[in-house]
């Protein structure tokens, strides 16, 4: 099946294509697998009395992604997620002093953690999203600097609008109450991720980057559009990107069930947590905003 998804089109195994086996597919619905479990023919192989144990050059199985895997991997990245994102907060220390003056070092340092944190990730984000063989190391790479992007950012906002940090807490449990809330819905639904749907929710994604961007080069020149302010059009657009966060957690859970049913190798279990990732730091960073703008004066 092609993917039109970013994440999985790289993927030789999500898409059908040769395998890492150097099958050519992955049978599915429990089909035998070319090349295991099957005799060869002698014309190919010659006599069996011939045959070697294997040289170290062959390709070994090293299993296949499952459930748990999956798991284990998207525990890991979000680990460190978290891991990064709480050193960066206390790093950063108080953005405001006893006596109620900015600390300029304490903002200098936000800024920093931000800027570098965001485009790390976002540059790190669209080497895995295009990577045909996923590298675990790229992951949790990642995963570190989407951390240090997310410890600032979980400062700045609460900062802007005036409010209390404990909306940051709020936003956590909000953000893994969308996760379970849409993979219930999932699977009680027995939701069918189509082709339409998912071109709909990819161009939308890539929409939304876009905005933002142009947002963030107009805010250089002191004339923003208004997407990542507190008013109505800041809600608006938050509201949306909560939306579609909660689609791309549908593409995910339908992939990771694809690539299960497929048997797809072990180590597609860290595309799939990469997936997972992104989708729940897009859930957070909106659930935050929305909160934000909802609790401020």
């Amino acid at each position: 099946m092609k993917s039109n998804n970013p994440v999985f089109n790289r993927s030789e195994e999500f898409n059908g294509t040769a395998n890492a086996y150097g099958n050519q597919s992955y049978a599915g619905g429990g089909q035998a697998y070319p090349g295991y479990g099957q005799a060869p023919s002698a014309p190919e192989y010659g006599d069996p009395s011939q045959w070697g144990t294997g040289t170290p050059t062959q390709q070994v199985d090293q299993g296949r992604m499952t459930v748990d895997s999956v798991v284990q991997k998207t525990a890991m990245t979000l680990a460190v997620v978290i891991a990064f994102a709480a050193l960066t907060w206390f790093w950063t220390g108080d953005s405001i002093t006893e006596s109620g003056l900015a600390n300029e070092d304490n903002i200098g340092k936000l800024y920093l953690a931000l800027m570098v944190g965001s485009f790390g990730a976002f540059a790190l984000s669209m080497v895995n999203s295009f990577k045909k063989i996923i590298s675990p190391a790229l992951v949790l790479a990642f995963a570190a600097l989407e951390g240090v992007a997310l410890g600032a950012f979980s400062k700045i906002i609460p900062a802007y609008a005036g409010v209390d940090t404990g909306i940051v807490l709020q936003a956590v449990i909000g953000t893994f109450a969308a996760f379970a809330g849409t993979l219930a819905a999932y699977k009680f639904f027995d939701i069918q991720v189509g082709n339409k749907f998912r071109t709909f929710v990819v161009a939308a994604m890539f929409g939304m980057v876009a905005l933002g961007l142009l947002e963030m080069v107009l805010g250089f020149f002191g004339n923003q559009i208004g997407f990542f302010g507190f008013g109505g059009l800041g809600l608006v657009f938050a509201i949306g990107g909560l939306v579609l966060g909660v689609f791309m957690l549908i593409l995910d859970f339908d992939f990771v069930e694809q690539g299960v049913r497929a048997g797809l190798p072990e180590r597609e279990s860290w595309r799939a947590a990469f997936a997972l990732t992104v989708s729940l730091v897009w859930i957070y960073t909106n659930l935050l905003r929305i909160l934000a703008i909802f609790q401020q004066d």
